[in-house]
């Protein structure tokens, strides 16, 4: 079976890093049991799992295509682009031999490995810290990055391989080679980020530390799984919303700011104050004017004929936006324009995103921009506390945390906005206001999946009925009637379940 799978390469070498934890050069031949001999070396090593994470087949700002096209979010206008395959995804129609989604499963797996070689070996007495708490605070990041790939591998996949090891041979290799149950995944998520709290790592990281974890961050991860188990365990539901509340709350006990409302939207995706700006919590980096680390995420999303993102001129229609996210705005919502624009041109006449921005001499005509990829920050966190309230029924709480995120965008707050007829018909309750308030605020954040999944996942056929209500002509040439319960999961990658069919069985609707 020599075609194994990158699920499970073994990691022996762990890539060298410079301090800004982007520049990664190839690692020297060092066997992986005598690679750590100082702390200089465990900093390395971890670079290694942040330099994964932030692979655009992994969670780098294109990932998108895993994500927000498989929402009703983003979509195409072009079904045969790099062979097609791509529009799959917002059409409803992945294919197991895909190798967009082969290319994802397998970036996940290598920040795995990478996080699992930095656990199995940073304990070893012999490595010398200048300060012991060091090496818990590394033990914190991999335990992090680690469960936060296994977060977005269990919600795509379902039950999932799991490794908690560095692998050091064949035989290790194929003895790990099967899914487990999703339960288990959960439980090893929640364990995993328990123990990454047992360290001094900060509760928010300085602007020289952003990019890497903090205390904030492990808290808001681990109350978002628990209100993902809360939705999907009922067995346990109560017990999982309440601990989602307990650790969202104490992420929300870490900001440095009041009110959301006293930081103005516009500066969340500001590229000069993205290190110093109270509401971003967890992000990935990328270097401005640096042309093998700089951000392209605004050119690549900008309509031709416009310059609003970037310097370097469009060729193409940009990141399309479905007009069903663009009517989902509300009236005098700042976050519209800052978020989308149509372009009106004769070869681009539909919405494109604008929420990422540099059009700065320092990203220049090739736009080599400086926008981090936000993957935590606070009007998320805020969000998913009125949801967690909501679902615990508590109303009062639920609405004050919705209405931080209103005040901020101009609009009136909730009990004003439902007692409007149009509002009240398309939000009838306070569980789908939260979700359209998510939707609007955290628009092209790679969240609107999960959400959707969280709130309809639980009960399959709600997922599809939602989709399916939907206006087809406001999702480009997406075809909705694709959607079926198959699509609360992604199929196993097709070179993945051929290694061993039994073990590795395909999701249902893939087969």
């Amino acid at each position: 079976m020599r075609n194994i799978s990158l699920l499970f390469v073994i990691v022996a070498l762990v890539l060298a890093s410079c301090s800004d934890y982007l520049d990664v050069p190839n690692p020297n031949a060092v066997p992986s049991d005598r690679y750590f001999s100082s702390e200089i070396d465990v900093d390395k090593a971890v670079a290694g799992i942040y330099h994964a994470i932030r692979s655009n087949d992994c969670l780098g700002e294109t990932s998108d295509l895993f994500s927000e096209e498989r929402s009703d979010n983003t979509g195409r206008l072009d079904n045969q682009g790099n062979a097609g395959e791509p529009f799959q995804f917002t059409n409803f129609s992945l294919l197991p031999g895909n190798t967009n989604l082969k290319s994802h499963w397998s970036a996940l797996y290598v920040a795995v490995s990478r996080a699992n070689y930095v656990l199995s070996y940073v304990d070893n007495p012999s490595i010398k810290f200048t300060n012991e708490t060091n090496r818990a605070i590394y033990k914190s990041e991999a335990l992090f990055l680690r469960a936060l790939t296994y977060f977005h591998l269990v919600r795509k996949w379902g039950d999932v391989p799991m490794v908690t090891e560095n692998l050091t041979s064949y035989d290790a290799i194929v003895t790990h080679t099967y899914r487990v149950p999703q339960e288990d995944v959960y439980a090893q998520i929640v364990a995993d980020l328990k123990a990454a709290l047992e360290s001094e790592i900060p509760n928010i990281q300085t602007a020289a530390g952003k990019g890497r974890t903090c205390k904030a961050a492990i808290n808001g991860l681990l109350g978002q799984v628990y209100l993902t188990m809360g939705e999907l365990f009922a067995a346990s539901r109560q017990e999982n919303l309440t601990n989602a509340r307990t650790y969202l709350e104490v992420a929300y006990g870490m900001r440095s700011f009041g009110q959301l409302s006293e930081i103005p939207y516009a500066d969340v995706f500001d590229v000069a104050k993205k290190n110093t700006c109270p509401e971003i919590i967890f992000q990935i980096v990328y270097k401005q004017g640096d042309q093998n680390y700089a951000s392209g995420v605004a050119a690549r999303n900008q309509s031709i004929g416009e310059t609003i993102n970037s310097q370097k001129p469009a060729t193409g229609q940009g990141t399309y936006v479905n007009t069903d996210l663009v009517n989902d705005y509300e009236t005098n919502d700042i976050r519209k324009d800052f978020s989308v624009k149509w372009a009106d041109h004769a070869k681009a006449k539909a919405w494109f995103i604008t929420k990422y921005r540099d059009a700065s001499a320092a990203a220049g005509i090739n736009a080599y921009g400086g926008n981090d990829f936000i993957l935590m920050r606070y009007a998320d966190i805020i969000l998913m506390l009125a949801e967690v309230n909501e679902r615990l029924g508590n109303t009062a709480e639920a609405i004050g945390y919705l209405d931080q995120a209103r005040t901020r965008a101009g609009l009136p707050p909730y009990a004003a906005a439902n007692a409007d007829a149009a509002y009240h018909t398309k939000y009838p309750t306070l569980q789908l206001a939260i979700l359209h308030e998510r939707r609007v605020e955290l628009a092209f954040e790679n969240h609107r999946l999960f959400d959707l999944l969280r709130i309809f996942g639980s009960e399959p056929q709600g997922f599809v009925d939602y989709m399916k209500s939907k206006d087809p002509a406001d999702h480009g040439i997406s075809d909705l009637n694709n959607v079926t319960v198959k699509d609360i999961y992604f199929p196993i990658p097709f070179d993945e379940y051929k290694l061993d069919p039994e073990k590795m069985y395909q999701n249902p609707g893939y087969n």
